[in-house]
């Protein structure tokens, strides 16, 4: 099986969150619908984290997030997409494909040297207090992804 990669760091960080996607698409696939709404951690405290839907609302929502903040370097600010519950599990693989090429259209104006930025003032803020560099913000947003997707598999999938 031959793979093609992208070029340079932006490259790298564009792979890998693809893969991420994917993989999270891939699991996804493998729900009915109606078992999107069901409570499987009756427990936690993060609405998020309630239903295999909210924990996909909130991934899809927070992967706009990340890379509407990384356009907005570059621009005058934007507003994510707003937050958008589904029904299908189908609407969540075509929304996390929407938000994987949004954020390939985004790095279309980064380039290799924006990537690392060591001056405070160039860093991105987080509306949770922490300040990133673009390749930083995007290694955070491939983990954010990973780690929902470990917890789908961890509640779902293992039960």
């Amino acid at each position: 099986m031959s793979k093609t990669f992208r070029k340079g760091a932006k490259g790298a960080l564009l792979d890998e969150y693809e893969r991420a996607v994917i993989e999270l698409q891939t699991l996804v696939a493998t729900i009915p619908d109606d078992h999107l709404t069901l409570i499987l951690d009756p427990l936690t405290e993060d609405e998020n984290c309630r239903s295999l839907q909210m924990i996909l609302t909130h991934v899809v929502y927070a992967g706009f997030g990340y890379a509407t903040a990384i356009r907005n370097v570059q621009g005058p600010p934007r507003d994510r997409p707003a937050k958008i519950i589904h029904l299908s599990t189908q609407e969540y693989i075509r929304d996390l494909s929407d938000v994987f090429s949004f954020t390939e259209k985004v790095f279309q104006t980064i380039g290799e040297e924006d990537l690392l930025q060591y001056e405070e003032s160039r860093k991105i803020k987080t509306r949770w207090g922490q300040s990133y560099d673009i390749e930083q913000l995007m290694e955070h947003a491939i983990v954010h992804i990973l780690r929902h997707r470990r917890q789908i598999e961890r509640l779902y999938v293992m039960n």
